[in-house]
């Protein structure tokens, strides 16, 4: 009966995070257009140039409707991996908009992240009756960009002025907490990176990253006033993590 009860229990939390993670993209281009309307307020412009922002827009729905909606969802996520790096590419070396360092490391390592959580949705995990074998191979691909995130994080705490200060004034502990954390991150990385004990990284990650999305990227005073991120920018960051954190419930309870 408990055991049952515990599979029902991990078969619910990882259709949740794949719930999570194939609606990311409405999500996502919802907060872009926000983001872009904003700018157009100060008459700033977009990352992508707006002929090809519409291309970019129509296949992320087309790819979160097609995954939202169970129709072949490893394609569809398969698709969305390459889509959004594809489009992270073009904004990057588009240059249109001048972002910190610092924010880039935020932005394009949480966007890295989002690309290894569609390659694990691709791999068959999170699915409920799986017909098909589960692709090892793109899993493991996805973990590693889930590393990558984690060591940019790390990096992050280490060496960025303004996010060592989003810790370190909402934290209990001070530093000390902040450098436990630098350990922790660094010890997820390595587990993501060398395939190993990836479900308790993973049961780890998932508790640490709705505390960090409601205390850290939540608190849009500092985040907004103080560091002049764009208000639309930070609900588009937040909305990532949530994305990732949808990947790793899928690793946490169906690796």
């Amino acid at each position: 009966m408990a055991a049952a009860t515990s599979k029902k229990a991990l078969r619910f939390f990882s259709q949740f995070g794949a719930f999570i993670l194939t609606r990311f993209s409405f999500w996502n281009c919802f907060s872009m257009l926000m983001l872009f309307a904003e700018r157009a307020d100060v008459k700033r412009k977009p990352d992508i140039q707006v002929p090809y922002l519409y291309f970019d827009l129509g296949a992320a729905v087309l790819c979160a409707s097609f995954m939202s909606f169970g129709v072949k969802r490893r394609w569809f996520s398969l698709a969305a991996a390459l889509h959004l790096a594809l489009s992270t590419y073009v904004s990057y070396v588009g240059g249109q908009v001048h972002y910190g360092d610092w924010l880039k490391v935020r932005m394009y390592s949480r966007a890295m992240a989002i690309i290894g959580g569609f390659l694990v949705l691709a791999s068959g995990a999170g699915e409920v009756y799986r017909q098909k074998p589960r692709t090892r191979s793109l899993q493991s691909t996805g973990q590693v960009f889930l590393g990558i995130y984690l060591i940019c994080t790390v990096y992050s705490l280490q060496h960025s002025k303004e996010d060592r200060l989003a810790y370190l004034d909402h934290v209990p502990g001070g530093e000390i907490t902040v450098q436990l954390l630098v350990v922790v991150f660094g010890v997820l990385a390595l587990s993501y990176l060398s395939g190993c004990y990836v479900r308790v990284a993973s049961q780890i990650l998932a508790v640490l990253l709705p505390l960090i999305v409601l205390f850290i990227d939540g608190n849009m005073g500092y985040w907004h006033r103080s560091c002049h991120v764009e208000f639309w920018n930070q609900i588009k960051l937040i909305g990532q993590n949530v994305g990732i954190f949808g990947a790793v419930l899928i690793l946490a309870t169906d690796s």
